[in-house]
């Protein structure tokens, strides 16, 4: 794999970096422990990490550090500022007033952490979604009080999605704040998970894709951007795959709008993919390879792509190198690397 440049004429940003309080991993633990929380998506897999593998040690040793571990690692991998955010499925795991009383807490916990290195790392602030007042007041807070730069919501919450109008009041605080919501994987609620839990295939290898493609779509469909035209979501994964999707859902969504099929999907202001191109960014977490990227830089528009890791989940410290490799040029790197995440995340 190609070496990475020691001295670019640009800085890297990381746009989807994992962290995690020691508070939450205890939380974990004790719900895999007694399973008070009907969720085999979680079970499955931070029963894994809760375990004493060399893999799952490691992992949790550097999701929790904000500091020595987690800049030397940063700095081996040639990246220069991370966007942190509380890790999945964060505090949507527990009751809404549980969840919301962690959330304050936790955000407050991230922020000391971004103060303590405040040239390399901004934070998204963790919200309770089924507590859509107490969401919106505690994204307000945290970008008005903590200088976080938007929020992170981990998709769906105990099989429920945020298309339903009544959660909309989150979303009406983003944008009125000017900040995005970067839509992050879990893994799939019950009523869906079974047939991946056979195989493995419940979180990273294809579950997070199906789960949160399928949470975006849902949200374009709803109407929720004619309502907020202006509010913009952030995918990872290079869009869970839905930007290889876009005539696809155009056809068959104008096909099932327009024949009054199903009651609950009415026609839309602009194409379902309009939506994707103009209220949604991508970041190339967890896909260290050129072909998706570039082909979302030339389908979606290069002003919509940024870099990600994924840390600690993939890290994988040469493969800024293979992505410096991609045919765009200096100013196209720069924008992949550097200008996109300083312009939706305010990063001066």
């Amino acid at each position: 794999m190609p070496e990475t440049n020691p001295n670019p004429p640009y800085k890297r940003i990381a746009t989807e970096e994992a962290w995690a309080p020691a508070e939450m991993l205890d939380l974990y633990h004790k719900e895999i422990a007694e399973k008070t929380v009907d969720d085999p998506g979680f079970h499955s897999l931070w029963g894994f990490f809760a375990g004493s593998s060399d893999i799952a040690r490691a992992h949790n040793r550097r999701i929790q550090d904000l500091d020595d571990e987690r800049l030397r690692d940063m700095d081996r991998s040639g990246i220069d500022i991370a966007v942190l955010s509380l890790t999945s499925p964060g505090v949507q795991l527990f009751d809404p007033a549980t969840a919301t009383s962690l959330a304050t807490r936790f955000n407050d916990e991230l922020a000391e952490g971004v103060a303590r290195h405040p040239d390399r790392y901004v934070a998204l602030a963790a919200f309770s979604p089924l507590d859509p007042a107490n969401a919106a007041k505690e994204l307000e807070r945290a970008v008005k009080t903590l200088d976080m730069r938007g929020g992170i919501l981990n998709s769906h919450t105990h099989g429920t999605y945020l298309d339903d109008e009544k959660y909309w009041e989150i979303f009406e605080a983003a944008e009125a704040l000017d900040v995005p919501i970067y839509l992050h994987p879990q893994t799939p609620p019950p009523k869906m998970i079974e047939p991946f839990l056979d195989r493995a295939l419940d979180a990273a290898v294809y579950g997070f894709a199906c789960e949160t493609g399928l949470h975006a779509l849902k949200l374009i469909v709803s109407g929720l951007f004619d309502r907020f035209p202006k509010l913009q979501i952030v995918l990872g994964h290079t869009g869970e795959a839905l930007p290889f999707w876009l005539s696809r859902i155009d056809f068959m969504h104008t096909r099932i709008s327009v024949s009054n099929r199903h009651p609950n999907v009415k026609p839309l202001k602009r194409k379902a993919s309009d939506y994707l191109k103009e209220n949604f960014h991508y970041t190339s977490s967890g896909v260290g390879w050129t072909p998706p990227i570039q082909f979302i830089r030339e389908v979606i528009g290069p002003d919509r792509m940024m870099y990600a890791m994924d840390y600690p989940w993939q890290f994988l410290p040469e493969e800024i190198g293979e992505l410096e490799t991609m045919p765009i040029g200096e100013a196209g790197l720069k924008q992949f690397f550097e200008d996109n995440a300083r312009a939706l995340f305010k990063i001066a």
